[in-house]
């Protein structure tokens, strides 16, 4: 590690003080790679002793802003998946900016690269006074760190990894001569996409089952059409050349939902359920929570509520549902949460419906959000009890959403089945970026559903279809009967969303790799049905039902696709990029010629925009998880 990792300049700028007349000062900066490349997301948190950290996330441009900060000398902690954890400490002074520029080297967050602030860099300028700063509940005071020196707190954990993950077993090529169906329900999770980062940034490939590959290409957002008036998304379709396969082709289908105006946001009556267990003390588990919960409630109104129900070994409403104007008495309310018990986690469950039902708002946003690593081991623990539990309680018209943490007792597969039965989206918090990603930039996509029961039913054309692929979905499979059934569950949509799903497709005359089966003995098949000469031109038929949120009767959308090539579009091309990814991490028998270096090529080539830089990250961990394959494989031969 290089003892000057990255540059820290300090400069002050004259500012004034705060109303009250408390001696206040400013720091900014800008956060960038090691090679001067602006680096958006990043977390720049900074604490002086006997206060509550400050946090700020770089934006486009890499740059931050704390404003109106107490005098005091501060630690500085900037983090971001991908990148080596940078601390520092700096001094604000009264009515002065202190500017902080840092650039962040590629690494795990395990690693720590320290640099002390050199007093010799000051200047002084003139500077205009900015907004008042919103000030947290105090916490337990953070030790200062001394200089060059780093200091850890050890936290109990189990003495196994007991992570949980359901097998997925890749979906097989199916003829469409046998079945021409493919029926699915849409998924909008994200989790396994920031928990694969998570693996991968910390020095591992990720297990092969913790890789769902939709939830990997839905982590990113696309370039879809805008919906209509007249219903909540829109469809879009394409088909390409497929890039791990020269005789095969790719087609995409693209759900765009209705973004939210940030004027017609519904009023938000939210319970957060909390695990405060023993295994949730860690800093990635319930003071991330914290921290996040503090984030969304700076964006809380008047017309929101919000409660906290706790749950152990025994269940507790810690804060009544509020009104989003009183902060400060919500932010109390964090402060105070602890880890520490057993988890009974049905018991809180019961509970948070509870309270959240008292305060139902009629066409407003009534949800649950369970934070928890999944480690239930009181009360209902087994995964069939839990699901009924939660698809009893998703009938009073609240929906449930998921936020996992944690890492080695990840009960991956309850908490994705639980979001899946509750009508609601799991996702995984790795990082402090990632917490603001789902619960603030994102909020509309996460907490406002615009449809549900949402499924897909693909009809593909015998005359110009041999076979074809889904790719990833295997947990979200339907039966092709459940799509007209509306009893039946499935996927929901939130405003602004984009759902992507691919397949790959053999043509007429290609090599089929599937099972046949034997020719009937009592009924003369009938082969595949001609299509009529209007419907040669076709390759398949996308069907697709959904519900209005508070809706019992399905709608029906049907949108024929033409048999017409074209090239890679920036769509196709990216959602390749992960297919690739997927199927790598996955050591998929499908993968074919796909490899790390050109999955990282087509994920530049088709990059696009990029506004907050997640496509650039993604880049980066496809070369981290090539070169961790390759050491992998060295060491299997030795």
């Amino acid at each position: 590690m290089r003892s000057l990792a990255f540059a820290v300049v300090l400069s002050v700028l004259a500012l004034g003080v705060s109303s009250t007349g408390q001696s206040v000062g400013t720091v900014t900066g800008t956060v960038k790679d090691s090679a001067g490349a602006p680096v958006p997301g990043a977390t720049i948190q900074i604490t002086s002793r006997g206060s509550a950290p400050l946090t700020r996330i770089s934006d486009a441009t890499g740059a931050f802003s704390f404003e109106r900060v107490p005098v005091a000398d501060y630690n500085v902690k900037a983090t971001l998946a991908g990148f080596k954890q940078f601390t520092t400490r700096i001094k604000v002074n009264d009515g002065k900016t202190t500017r902080l520029d840092i650039t962040l080297e590629l690494g795990g967050l395990t690693e720590t690269v320290n640099v002390e602030a050199e007093s010799s860099k000051l200047q002084t300028q003139s500077a205009a006074t900015g907004p008042p700063i919103n000030f947290t509940p105090p916490q337990a005071p953070m030790p200062i760190l001394a200089p060059g020196r780093e200091q850890f707190r050890r936290y109990p954990t189990g003495d196994f990894n007991t992570a949980a993950y359901d097998r997925i077993d890749d979906n097989p090529f199916r003829r469409v001569a046998q079945d021409p169906l493919s029926t699915f329900s849409i998924d909008v999770d994200t989790a396994s996409y920031a928990n694969v980062r998570r693996f991968l940034n910390g020095g591992s490939l990720p297990p092969k089952d913790a890789v769902r590959i939709e939830e990997l290409i839905n982590y990113f957002r696309f370039d879809y059409p805008r919906a209509g008036h007249d219903v909540p998304f829109s469809i879009h379709t394409e088909i390409a050349a497929c890039p791990w396969n020269s005789r095969h082709r790719l087609a995409l289908v693209g759900l765009q939902a209705r973004p939210l105006d940030a004027d017609k946001v519904p009023a938000r009556n939210l319970v957060f359920l909390l695990d405060v267990s023993g295994s949730m003390m860690p800093p990635n588990r319930l003071p991330l929570i914290r921290t996040a919960m503090r984030m969304l409630v700076d964006t809380l109104d008047e017309r929101d509520r919000i409660a906290i129900v706790v749950y152990a070994g025994a269940s507790g409403l810690v804060l009544p549902s509020t009104g989003g104007a009183e902060k400060e008495k919500i932010h109390q309310a964090i402060a105070r949460l602890e880890a520490g018990g057993s988890t009974n986690g049905a018991a809180g469950i019961t509970l948070a419906y509870k309270v959240a039902q008292d305060q139902f708002v009629k066409g407003g946003i009534n949800r649950v959000i369970l934070a928890t690593d999944g480690d239930f081991n009181v009360g209902i623990t087994n995964q069939g009890d839990l699901t009924r539990l939660i698809e009893e309680k998703r009938a009073t018209g609240i929906f449930l959403s998921v936020l996992g943490v944690g890492d080695d007792n990840l009960k991956d597969s309850t908490m994705e089945k639980l979001a899946d039965r509750g009508n609601g989206n799991y996702a995984y918090l790795d990082s402090l970026h990632e917490a603001r990603k789902v619960l603030v930039r994102e909020a509309g996509a996460t907490l406002v559903t615009v449809a549900k029961d949402v499924k897909i039913q693909v009809e593909f054309n015998p005359a110009n279809v041999a076979a074809y692929r889904l790719i990833g979905y295997e947990n979200r499979l339907l039966r092709h009967e459940d799509f007209n059934d509306d009893k039946k569950d499935a996927g929901e949509i939130g405003a602004g969303h984009t759902v992507t799903a691919l397949y790959e497709i053999v043509p007429p005359g290609g090599e089929v790799d599937a099972p046949s089966v034997d020719a009937l003995k009592y009924q003369r098949p009938s082969g595949p049905a001609m299509a009529s000469t209007a419907a040669r031109d076709e390759l398949m038929t996308v069907k697709l039902r959904y519900k209005a949120p508070d809706g019992d009767e399905s709608r029906l959308i049907t949108v024929p696709v033409k048999n017409r090539t074209s090239e890679l579009s920036e769509n196709v091309g990216f959602a390749a990029a992960v297919a690739e990814f997927g199927m790598l991490l996955r050591q998929s028998e499908y993968r074919g010629s796909a490899t790390h270096a050109e999955a990282a090529s087509l994920a530049r080539r088709f990059r696009g925009a990029d506004r907050d830089g997640y496509r650039a990250e993604f880049v980066r961990l496809v070369e981290l998880a090539g070169s961790l394959a390759q050491q992998t494989t060295s060491e299997l031969r030795k």
